[in-house]
């Protein structure tokens, strides 16, 4: 069996050095980033993704997505132009507006934010859903967050996650709603104690033996292809490289690293993708073969073939985001303190709700329902 390889050569210093003005920045943004996640949860959260779903799940998301695209855009501006690091497309260009399922690497814990940089630039940037791991539902806030932008959440065990996936992929399928669905086949972040693991197991059962990526899970990949096939336009394979290390949360956070992120992009038709699971499945481990290859060279050559595919994240952009959040914040904030009573109670209410049907993954469905023709 191969041994275990690293994909980048660790090196002893990081890039930026927590200097204490790095140190204040950081803790100034991050305090920022949570008390403003709270007033939107709370305020423009609740009454899109609860109070307008009751009438209309479409004019919900609507809403729900230019609320939190806009606070979202937050983390790109951070990454961007605070921390100056350098987002490095490469591979195909792809289209702006389209529904998609995307898969992708998943070298540390900050993988998926990185992925709100390309969907940014598609403009898709409030439609952007993640399937994750249950745990990040209890985080105190953001859980409420991830909830209420309709992330699935697994426990990593087919036979608990296949009732709960199949139904929330089934309130996907209108594709009248834009829908950006983001899966992490490896299943938890690559280390090297996991990638000896993947390893064995590999050897032992006839495997590709993979050094830059673990073994795919596949049953999740296959349910989300077979439920959503017809109304999705493509699968978005897209794999990550980071210079000079992987960042953790507080490396962004601090601007500590990585200097450079790296994301290669491989569009793929759906009719590309066959129906079988075995055939899905094959697909999928011959793809990360081809990932693993890929981060081999990244490895070595330091960059992804075909690089320039996405320009640079628009400044207009960005600050556009920032004063609507400002204003939003602003208006939030007056109500609750220095206006009347009643604005307190909504609050409270609201996060009790927030709190009870996040545990439960309760939504609200619309009173009047109707049925498409078919």
């Amino acid at each position: 069996m191969e041994v275990f390889k690293p994909l980048v050569k660790d090196v002893e210093t990081r890039h930026h050095a927590l200097t204490p003005a790095r140190l204040l920045r950081g803790l100034l943004c991050l305090l920022v980033l949570i008390l403003t996640a709270f007033m939107m949860l709370i305020y423009y959260g609740f009454i899109s993704a609860i109070i307008v779903r009751v009438f209309s799940i479409h004019y919900s998301r609507k809403a729900t997505s230019f609320f939190f695209g806009s606070w979202l855009a937050l983390w790109p501006f951070l990454f961007e132009k605070i921390n100056k690091t350098k987002v490095i497309f490469s591979g195909e260009m792809v289209p702006a507006k389209e529904r998609v399922l995307l898969i992708a690497n998943h070298r540390t814990e900050v993988d998926w934010m990185y992925l709100w940089d390309l969907a940014m630039r598609k403009g898709q940037l409030g439609y952007i859903k993640y399937i994750l791991k249950s745990s990040l539902m209890k985080l105190p806030v953001f859980g409420w967050g991830f909830h209420i932008l309709e992330f699935i959440s697994v426990e990593r065990k087919w036979e608990a996650d296949e009732s709960t996936m199949r139904q929330m992929l089934s309130t996907f399928k209108d594709y009248h709603d834009p829908l950006w669905l983001a899966l992490f086949p490896e299943g938890t972040d690559f280390t090297e104690q996991k990638c000896i693991r993947s390893q064995k197991y590999a050897a032992e059962n006839g495997l590709p033996i993979l050094r830059n990526v673990l073994l795919p899970k596949t049953k999740g990949f296959h349910a989300c292809v077979q439920d959503l096939r017809k109304c999705l336009d493509a699968v978005y394979d897209v794999t990550i490289g980071y210079k000079h290390r992987c960042p953790s949360l507080m490396d962004n956070v601090f601007g500590l690293e990585p200097s450079e992120v790296h994301i290669h992009i491989q569009r793929i038709p759906l009719n590309n993708i066959p129906t079988t699971e075995n055939e899905v499945t094959n697909w999928l481990m011959d793809s990360f073969s081809v990932k693993d290859q890929l981060l081999e060279n990244f490895s070595s050559q330091g960059h992804f073939p075909n690089e320039g595919t996405e320009g640079d994240l628009s400044t207009i952009k960005c600050f556009v985001s920032i004063i609507t959040v400002m204003v939003l914040i602003t208006i939030s904030t007056y109500l609750t303190f220095f206006s009347s009573i009643w604005f307190k109670i909504y609050v409270s209410l609201a996060c009790s709700y927030l709190a009870f049907a996040t545990r439960f993954n309760i939504r609200p469905m619309p009173i009047f329902s109707h049925r498409k023709s078919s």
